[in-house]
């Protein structure tokens, strides 16, 4: 007789699952230049998607509806991008001045080392000499890579536009699809997960534009008041890199110190700009993120950190990006889905009450003594 119990060992499975896993990321990378824009799109649509209904019940037509609201978002984006362009070429045009006052910073600081560690300056110009070197040779490799890079940046510039546009438009198409994946026993179950999650995303990613324009205005300031040139590129650029978790805020406070030490005569406003950062890292992380981000979706430090250097290694500055985003969708959907709620735990922030679980394990182990006393 066949054993119609028969259950796959904890080996077959952890095996299966390691293997899928390596095959899901493989076809990941290997259509990144496919998946990546259409993710993009994916992500804006849903963010599109109460603007479309908003002008459908203005009585347009859901063609003019969606056209609208794409159009509205080309031109917002381009004119955050014409204004980062202009500050770019400002920014350019003065880079020979402070590369001379960064280079006349970085002597002095050499030359302070070398005696405090006890170092020849001139050991140390040899190796930044030969460093040098090893950059300029590997960069001319390099600028053909960013040359199709630039490509390639541009035919996904044409693309996202248009996915967006297709799938809001076959938005009812593609909802009755999933629906219909499931089968007709969990169509109601199926129907709430989408609802849920396509809520609380939207919600999600709204809160984290508005997160980035507090950041911008407030590093703007900062800026404007120490007075450090390009406040207003350097504050831009710090809030979109502020959405990558943790490493972005690094690089962000890096650029202004940057600029600090090669504009200004005393190294002191370096000092200033790295406390003021932190006091914005202090409000953003305890004040802004709680209040608009993270009450739509809550993802702890260790995950944040894991899924952004993978999305680099997969998708690159894109994939840093979509990092976030990705994993708060994933957690939505365990925390939806019964079966999968301990994954959508464990991606969580909520912390278990250590003292509660102790005190209820006491009690369990003064039962079982009293019982055996008994």
């Amino acid at each position: 007789m066949i054993d119609n119990d028969y259950k796959i060992p904890f080996y077959a499975k952890t095996t299966i699952f390691f293997v899928g896993l390596f095959a899901l990321i493989t076809m990941l990378y290997i259509a990144q230049s496919i998946i990546v824009p259409l993710v993009f799109a994916i992500i804006v649509a849903i963010v599109l998607h109460p603007v479309v209904n908003f002008f459908v019940r203005l009585h347009s037509n859901r063609v003019v509806a969606i056209s609208i609201s794409l159009l509205i978002t080309i031109v917002l984006i381009a004119g955050l991008g014409i204004l980062i362009y202009s500050q770019a070429s400002t920014f350019s045009e003065s880079w020979p001045v402070l590369v001379e006052k960064f280079t006349k910073a970085f002597n002095q600081s050499i030359t302070w080392s070398s005696g405090y560690l006890d170092i020849s300056p001139r050991k140390i110009h040899a190796w930044i000499t030969e460093t040098k070197s090893d950059f300029l040779n590997n960069s001319s490799s390099a600028i053909g890579q960013t040359l199709v890079g630039v490509g390639n940046a541009l035919v996904i510039l044409f693309l996202i536009p248009v996915y967006i546009f297709l799938i809001l438009f076959y938005e009812p198409l593609l909802l009755d699809f999933i629906r219909k994946l499931f089968g007709e026993d969990n169509k109601s179950q199926v129907s709430e997960i989408v609802t849920k999650t396509k809520t609380v995303i939207q919600r999600y990613l709204i809160g984290l534009v508005i997160e980035a324009v507090i950041v911008a205005i407030m590093e703007i300031a900062a800026l404007l008041i120490l007075g450090i040139e390009y406040a207003l590129l350097l504050g831009i650029l710090g809030a979109l890199l502020n959405v990558i978790p943790y490493i972005g805020g690094l690089v962000a406070v890096a650029l202004p110190m940057m600029i600090a030490l090669a504009t200004k005569d005393s190294a002191w406003y370096a000092v200033y700009v790295l406390v003021i950062y932190y006091i914005i890292q202090l409000i953003d992380n305890n004040y802004i993120v709680p209040k608009i981000v993270a009450s739509k979706v809550k993802i702890n430090a260790l995950f944040s950190i894991i899924v952004v250097i993978a999305g680099n290694a997969l998708w690159g500055i894109p994939g840093m990006f979509l990092s976030i985003p990705l994993l708060a969708i994933v957690k939505l959907i365990f925390d939806h889905v019964e079966q999968l709620k301990p994954w959508g735990f464990l991606l969580g922030d909520t912390m278990p009450q250590i003292l509660e679980i102790k005190h209820s394990g006491l009690k369990r182990i003064k039962k079982i003594i009293n019982a055996k006393d008994k």
